[in-house]
């Protein structure tokens, strides 16, 4: 029995997440994916228009997986200081869960593929970028953070993007929490 399209949907996703996951780095095609599935190439266009609207289903998965998260430890934690360190703490292990998807975050993936993904992924960049700001103005008013909001949010989105670059770069074998807690220490005084 065929799965319904919504699975089937789901399976050519996973599949193509699984694939992502080869230290290699190498090119996914969409001649290896059907590959993989045991189906026709055709028949991975009956439920995506394009390539790129494959890589847009993993990038909408990060984007709903992530915010989630963000929005429940802004809901949930008043320090602001403690809710920047739980998102970054949270953006380091959503990549060592899924490793794939970490070469989609930080655009390897999405090489020569459609430019409005890697755009996408910019304007993700921004928005957590924007909720660690946000954090650290809460800790800011609180009389917790002397410094600059904006700027130290910069830097944490910048340490975040160097332990997922690190974390693909070599094979996903430097794991992107590996050293977090003296790092913390260091990043928040």
């Amino acid at each position: 029995m065929a799965p319904k399209s919504g699975e089937r949907r789901l399976q050519i996703l996973q599949t193509l997440a699984a694939m992502l996951e080869n230290p290699r780095g190498e090119k996914v095609t969409t001649a290896a994916l059907a590959a993989r599935l045991d189906v026709s190439e055709a028949a991975l266009y009956r439920h995506f228009a394009s390539k790129a609207q494959m890589f847009e289903g993993l990038i909408e998965f990060i984007e709903t997986t992530l915010f989630t998260l963000i929005n429940k430890i802004a809901a949930e934690t008043p320090d602001g200081a403690l809710q920047a360190q739980q998102i970054v703490g949270v953006l380091l292990g959503f990549a060592d869960k899924n490793p794939g998807m970490t070469r989609v975050l930080i655009g390897d993936a999405l090489v020569n593929e459609d430019a409005r993904l890697q755009a996408r992924i910019n304007q993700l960049y921004e928005r957590i970028e924007a909720a660690l700001r946000q954090a650290l103005r809460i800790a800011q008013a609180g009389g917790q953070w002397p410094g600059d909001p904006g700027a130290e949010a910069g830097v944490l989105l910048a340490y975040v993007l160097g332990r997922w670059l690190l974390f693909a770069k070599t094979g996903f074998k430097r794991k992107p929490q590996d050293g977090w807690d003296p790092q913390r220490k260091f990043l928040f005084g």
